[in-house]
């Protein structure tokens, strides 16, 4: 069953083409981690091998693909968000909300969460995203990820080109001949490809986009830059099953 609840919202996704601000609504999917059901979309267990017909979404469209968890692994809740380092909304909602969120939420072991890449906007999204990759190699996804919407300067205007991502990771002391073979190796395109067809699969046009899987397993949808109370009137509900 889907649930469509309107809000009057900030922040629309976004897109490839440019960034718009756009009144959209939050779209509450609730799906179980079972067989497909009529037409409800719901989570089935991954295959071991490709079937024919439409895509199934699966526990690892969510969870794989991604970058390593923060948090507690064993948390309740999951949240899980696809993004794209140019994104202007995705750098809003990293400045405004998702700081607090973290402190109340994963902070004190109640949600965990993982980035996936949806690098719509031009190539050095797709630089970024790897880069923070490499730097997951070295246990500093997040650092990482945290520094490069620290220095966004908007999108494709190259803030985000391999010299500067090279100077990010010497400001943070990184092993400078780990970091740069692996980008030069191109390490991690195909997880940043894979995790592209994962937001495509959801029906994702845009970012931030989020996913909150309660310990039910039953999953909400938000489209774009959310406020705090918008995430937390959902974390408070699943936490309270």
């Amino acid at each position: 069953m889907i649930y469509f609840l309107e809000k009057s919202l900030i922040h629309g996704p976004s897109l490839g083409i440019g960034a718009g601000i756009a009144s959209v609504a939050i779209i509450v999917v609730f799906l179980s981690f079972n067989a497909l059901n009529g037409g409800e979309l719901v989570i089935v267990p991954t295959p071991t091998i490709q079937e024919s017909g439409p895509t199934k979404i699966t526990a690892a469209t969510f969870m794989e693909n991604g970058s390593s968890i923060l948090g507690d692994p064993n948390a309740p809740v999951t949240l899980v968000e696809f993004g794209d380092y140019q994104c202007y909304f995705c750098n809003q909602f990293f400045h405004t909300t998702e700081d607090s969120l973290f402190k109340n939420y994963v902070e004190t072991g109640k949600v965990k969460v993982i980035f996936k890449d949806y690098t719509i906007i031009g190539p050095d999204s797709n630089t970024a995203a790897h880069a923070a990759h490499c730097a997951d190699d070295q246990g500093q996804f997040w650092k990482y990820h945290d520094t490069l919407y620290n220095n966004w300067d908007g999108e494709n205007t190259g803030w985000a080109s391999s010299e500067n991502l090279l100077q990010f990771a010497r400001d943070m002391e990184l092993d400078i001949d780990q970091f740069s073979k692996c980008m030069i190796d191109s390490k991690y395109t195909s997880i940043i490809i894979n995790s592209n067809q994962d937001a495509k699969d959801l029906g994702l046009t845009g970012t931030p986009a989020f996913f909150i899987i309660g310990p039910d397993s039953k999953v909400t949808k938000i489209s774009g830059a959310q406020p705090y109370d918008i995430f937390e009137g959902i974390f408070n509900l699943e936490l309270e099953k």
